[in-house]
């Protein structure tokens, strides 16, 4: 195992939404593993699960984070001071989202039809 996407904060009835976490080893990043994989885990919550709402939360400095969401077409919700306890301390988080809507083709087809764009 060289990563992990997890979805959390499952929440149904008028919501029907999560959070999306993940991490990759640094030996592994920057090879588009992660970006491809949180896209088929979005992918699948708004298809098979029936999820409607995705965010995802990260840090400011976390540049690599960042540049997963930028490449999945995420749209910036804002900021969210002190909002995990992570080493030690309450850490800022930038929140991104996504529903169901934004997403008709796919957010996996988007970001590949992005990237093939930029080629």
């Amino acid at each position: 195992m060289v990563g992990q996407v997890t979805v959390s904060s499952i929440t149904w009835g008028s919501a029907r939404s999560a959070s999306v976490g993940y991490w990759i080893d640094r030996a592994y990043a920057g090879r588009g593993i992660t970006p491809t994989a949180v896209a088929l885990v979005i992918d699948h919550c708004f298809s098979a699960v029936g999820l409607h709402r995705i965010e995802i939360a990260v840090r400011p400095e976390n540049t690599a984070s960042l540049a997963v969401v930028s490449k999945l077409g995420l749209r910036r919700e804002g900021e969210a001071p002190r909002y995990l306890h992570i080493d030690g301390d309450w850490r800022d988080h930038v929140l991104f989202g996504i529903t169901s809507e934004e997403a008709t083709e796919g957010v996996l087809a988007r970001a590949l039809g992005s990237h093939q764009s930029q080629d």
